[in-house]
Formats: C-alpha cells, sequence, structure tokens
C-alpha cells in the first residue's frame, strides 16, 4: 500500500520495498549486490533519522527526505563516521536513486527529488591508479607451478583472469558456450545488467585454453553448454567457483610471487589483475576506445578517469622525444631588445 489508509499520506517504506524488491532486480535487473548496496545506504539514511534525529521509524515521511536533512545526513557521515568521501558520494547517489523512482511513481514527489538531486558530496580524491609491473605481473601468472590438479586450474585462471581483464563476477559464471576457440578465438563475457561483450584471445592463451579444456572438460564438444569453465566438485558435479576462491588463489600466487619479486604489492586482488590488463594495453597503444569496449565500460568518461593518465616512464619518454638534443652550445647570450620582444604582449 503506497499510501497510508488512513492519513492518505505516501507510505515511504512501502515504496522503499517496491523499489528494492520489484524495480531493481525485476524491471532493471541489477544484480544482488548492488541492490545490496543500495539497501544499506537508504539504511544509512534511515538510521540517521532515527538515531540523530530522534525521529520514530513508524513517523518518517517524504517530508523527512528534504534539502536540510540530507545536509545533515551529509555531514554526520563525513565528520561524526569518518566515511571516505568515495562512500558518501555512493550513499547520496542511492538517496537520489530512489527519490528519483518515487517521483516516477507519485509526481507530488517531484519536489523533493529535484531539491535531493542538487546536492553534491565531497570530491573524492584521485589515487594513482593500482597495477602490476611487468615483472609482477608474470611471477604471480607464473606462481602456481602445475604440480597439482588445484594448481593446473588455478594457474588457467589466472591467466585468463588477466588475459580478458574480465570482472571476477564474470569468471565464476563463465560456460562453455562462451568460448569459441577457432579463429579468431574469443571469449564472450556477460557484464553488468546481462550486458555481454566480446573479448579476443591471444594465441598464447588458446593454447593454454586448449590444454586446460582436454583436462578439465574432456570431449567438451559433447558436455552441456551451461558446464562451468572453472569449478569444482561438489558430490562429483561441477560446480561454479565463488568470488571468494578467485580470490584466494590469486592471494596464494601473490604471495609466492612475493619471495622471487620484490614489486608485488604487498596487497594483490582481482580488480587490480583487470587495472593491469587495462594499462598494459594503454602503454602499448591501444586507443582508448577499444580498451572501453574491452572493459566493458558504457561510458567513455569512465575509461578515461581511470586510465587516461601517463606513468612516470611515459611522461619521461615523451619529453625526451619532444625535446631537441642540443649539439651547439649557445654563441651569445640574448641581448636586452631581444629579451624584451620575447616577454612582451606588443
Amino acid at each position: 500500500m503506497k499510501r497510508h489508509y488512513l492519513t492518505d499520506e505516501l507510505n515511504v517504506w512501502a515504496l522503499a520495498r517496491d523499489f528494492l524488491h520489484a524495480y531493481m532486480p525485476k524491471t532493471r535487473g541489477l544484480s544482488p549486490n548492488t541492490i545490496q548496496s543500495y539497501r544499506i545506504s537508504l539504511e544509512s539514511f534511515l538510521g540517521f533519522l532515527t538515531q540523530q534525529q530522534h525521529i520514530d521509524r513508524s513517523e518518517i515521511r517524504f517530508d523527512h527526505f528534504d534539502r536540510q536533512q540530507l545536509k545533515a545526513w551529509l555531514t554526520w557521515m563525513h565528520t561524526e563516521r569518518g566515511y571516505a568521501a568515495q562512500t558518501v558520494k555512493l550513499r547520496l547517489s542511492a538517496v537520489t536513486a530512489f527519490l528519483s523512482y518515487a517521483a516516477a511513481e507519485d509526481i507530488s514527489l517531484m519536489s523533493v527529488y529535484q531539491a535531493a538531486s542538487t546536492l553534491k558530496a565531497p570530491r573524492p580524491p584521485r589515487l594513482p591508479i593500482e597495477y602490476l609491473d611487468e615483472d609482477a605481473t608474470r611471477a604471480i601468472l607464473a606462481a602456481h607451478t602445475g604440480e597439482t590438479l588445484k594448481s593446473r586450474r588455478n594457474r588457467m585462471l589466472l591467466i585468463f583472469l588477466y588475459e580478458t581483464a574480465a570482472r571476477v563476477g564474470e569468471i565464476t559464471t563463465l560456460t562453455l558456450q562462451d568460448l569459441t576457440l577457432t579463429p579468431p578465438g574469443y571469449v564472450t563475457l556477460i557484464g553488468k545488467r546481462n550486458k555481454t561483450r566480446v573479448v579476443p584471445l591471444s594465441s598464447h592463451t588458446l593454447e593454454h585454453l586448449r590444454i586446460y579444456l582436454t583436462e578439465f572438460h574432456p570431449g567438451h564438444a559433447q558436455l552441456p553448454l551451461n558446464r562451468p569453465v572453472f569449478y569444482s566438485l561438489h558430490y562429483g558435479q561441477p560446480t561454479p567457483l565463488s568470488t571468494d576462491t578467485v580470490a584466494a588463489a590469486l592471494k596464494t600466487a601473490a604471495v609466492i610471487a612475493r619471495q622471487e619479486c620484490s614489486t608485488v604489492p604487498p596487497r594483490v586482488h582481482c580488480h587490480m589483475m583487470r587495472k593491469t590488463k587495462a594499462m598494459d594495453l594503454y602503454q602499448n597503444g591501444i586507443p582508448l576506445p577499444i580498451i572501453m569496449r574491452i572493459l566493458g565500460h558504457e561510458n567513455a568518461s569512465t575509461t578515461q578517469a581511470f586510465y587516461a593518465f601517463a606513468t612516470l616512464q611515459m611522461m619521461r619518454e615523451a619529453i625526451d622525444a619532444a625535446t631537441p638534443v642540443t649539439t651547439h652550445p649557445i654563441a651569445a647570450r640574448l641581448t636586452a631588445d631581444t629579451l624584451n620582444a620575447l616577454y612582451s604582449l606588443r
């Protein structure tokens, strides 16, 4: 019931439940993790109203989503709770998205949404992109030596994670039907909001993949198309790996690699492999629109914000290339008249 049966006021809780449990999963097809993030953000604001503003949960109305309350909430998150700017930004975005949905359901809430949409969260600092250098990447990919069945699976898993620049969730849901081994070989990844993209595979990766399929999917041409590419056996049946399992395989590889390579950072995570591949492509002169397609970024600005910067070595090479070599010393100092002419606005 979207309106209170006695007061006829719009019911915040009814619209919020409809937003989280019907609109987002069924209409928009968002992932459970994304929906959970929105729920946590909404609960953060509602918790602020009850704990800090002393408003009973049963009394919360859309009037409490006004600009003043939202500003107080942003200040509380930033100063009292010490949340990172990125967290504050995400939570405000989630609440604004809910108000947008509510305004579309009932036009009387349009002013509430418009007032909220003008608020700006603190700008998060732009940190350097975390990625692995060539030696660290090579050491991590070679860490699982292949002496055991699990080690061979994990080695192929990490090679594939790096080669495709895939999100870890895209790897865990990969099935045999997503692989194309005939030239030119490629993989079809299913990304956010079930959008697909095609990522080419190198000849070396295809060679590794054929060996892997022979061992882990014998007679794969006759196997069910929905069989997971990377799996563990559960009651004798192949079961897709969890994201935690993939993260653990990478963490183990990093620990091993760190013993041989000093440039392996203390913390290595799956998204770092994705960033590393993107940076490798960028440093090898691949245009950003192509990198954008490989990464599955819908907006070019997303790719540019993360990867369109030069490393120190790239900047040094550019400066060296643009600076002419001086082979002859300057014969004489510039005269005062010449200097005045150079540094004049006339």
